[in-house]
């Protein structure tokens, strides 16, 4: 679903990525892990065309995506939640969540709300559908932002660090539905922190330092028996 061949970024004089080679496949799980600053959110950026590489090529199923044709290409294809949940305040959550499927696919208001609420009562917030976000916990909000992106029915759903503006209590409720899309055929790409998440999800973890992938396996692999240095001393410190 996904390829990133050779992939190289840099911010000025500042190479974020150093020549990035992975395939996401098709109803894969990918975790991504790495320290603050090792390149995974960049890395996630570039493949809905929010990052354009500065070499490299990144193919999002089977079509290489361009300056040209990111818009259309990701619209079609993956939706993302981010670390801050870019609600439109002024919209009700039944309005940020009909919003993309009237403007950029074209369905009837009437589709459009019944799509939303099945997703609503996916992330068990059936009865917040006329409240805006400023009244909803930093959970609740960012729920709506994974029904929202749920609403755009596309194949990839890409997460960068969803929970780490979340409070500790409201974590374990947006990973609860996390954990629950896991047993649906989309293909998820997540970067985050939360380690028991990842041993539960994933069907590959991937371990980044310094903009290359250092290490990658099955979570079993991961937190069992790594074999780079740099991930055991990463484990180390995070899981003790």
């Amino acid at each position: 679903m996904i390829k990133l061949s050779n992939v190289h970024k840099s911010f000025g004089n500042h190479e974020v990525l150093k020549g990035i080679n992975l395939n996401v496949h098709e109803g894969e799980k990918l975790v991504i892990i790495g320290p603050s600053g090792s390149g995974k959110s960049t890395t996630v950026r570039c493949m809905n065309g929010l990052e354009m590489p500065t070499s490299g090529q990144v193919f999002v199923d089977d079509v290489e995506l361009t300056k040209k044709n990111r818009i259309t290409l990701v619209r079609s294809t993956s939706s993302m939640v981010f670390q801050q949940f870019n609600l439109y305040p002024h919209l009700t959550v039944m309005g940020n969540l009909t919003l993309a499927p009237i403007k950029l696919f074209g369905k009837s208001k009437k589709e459009a709300q019944e799509l939303a609420r099945h997703y609503l009562a996916v992330v068990g917030l059936e009865e917040k559908a006329l409240a805006y976000p400023t009244t909803l916990s930093g959970g609740q909000q960012q729920r709506v932002a994974i029904a929202r992106a749920l609403c755009s029915q596309t194949k990839i759903i890409l997460f960068d660090e969803p929970t780490s503006a979340l409070d500790p209590e409201t974590v374990q409720e947006v990973l609860n539905v996390m954990v629950k899309l896991a047993a649906e055929n989309i293909t998820m790409v997540i970067v985050t922190h939360e380690m028991g998440f990842a041993r539960e999800v994933a069907d590959r973890v991937i371990f980044m330092d310094d903009g290359t992938i250092l290490e990658e396996g099955t979570p079993e692999h991961f937190f069992v028996s790594p074999t780079h240095e740099r991930t055991k001393q990463f484990l180390g410190k995070i899981l003790h």
